[in-house]
C-alpha cells in the first residue's frame, strides 16, 4: 500500500486550522476573562461555534479521504474530495468568524455534504465492485 499523500495534506491542513481556531478562541477568553461559556460576548460565541463546527467535522473528512485515497480510487478523485472538503471547512470557519451573514457557511455546508455523499459514493463502489 501506497502512503496516503493527500490525505496526509489534509489532515497537515485541517491540523493548522484547529490549532488556529482553537487559539482564537483561547485569546479572547483570556482577554474577557472567561474560563467557561462565552461571557454572553458574541465574538466569542462565534469563535467557539467555528472551532466547534469544525472539530465535529474535519475528522469524519480526514477519515473519508484516507479511506478514499486506500483504496485505489483515481487521484484527481481523491484530490477532489480533499480540495471540497478542504475549502468548505475554510469558508466555514470563515463565514463564522468575519460576517453575520449566513450564505457564505450555506455554500460551505452545501459543499461539504455533496462532497461527502459523493465519497461515501466512491467507497460503496468500490467496496461493492471488489467483491
Amino acid at each position: 500500500m501506497q502512503f496516503p499523500t493527500t490525505t496526509a495534506i489534509l489532515a497537515a491542513f485541517f491540523t493548522v486550522l484547529m490549532v488556529a481556531l482553537s487559539l482564537l478562541t483561547s485569546l479572547r477568553r483570556a482577554q474577557l476573562r472567561v474560563a467557561y461559556g462565552d461571557g454572553n460576548d458574541e465574538a466569542l460565541r462565534r469563535r467557539m461555534r467555528a472551532h466547534g463546527n469544525f472539530v465535529e467535522y474535519a475528522p469524519m473528512a480526514v477519515v473519508v479521504v484516507g479511506l478514499v485515497e486506500i483504496s485505489g480510487a483515481p487521484h484527481l478523485t481523491v484530490f477532489g474530495i480533499a480540495l471540497a472538503l478542504g475549502l468548505a471547512r475554510l469558508l466555514h470557519a470563515a463565514g463564522m468568524l468575519f460576517t453575520a451573514r449566513p450564505a457564505l457557511r450555506g455554500v460551505a455546508m452545501m459543499l461539504q455534504h455533496a462532497a461527502f455523499l459523493f465519497a461515501a459514493a466512491v467507497l460503496l463502489r468500490r467496496v461493492l465492485n471488489a467483491g
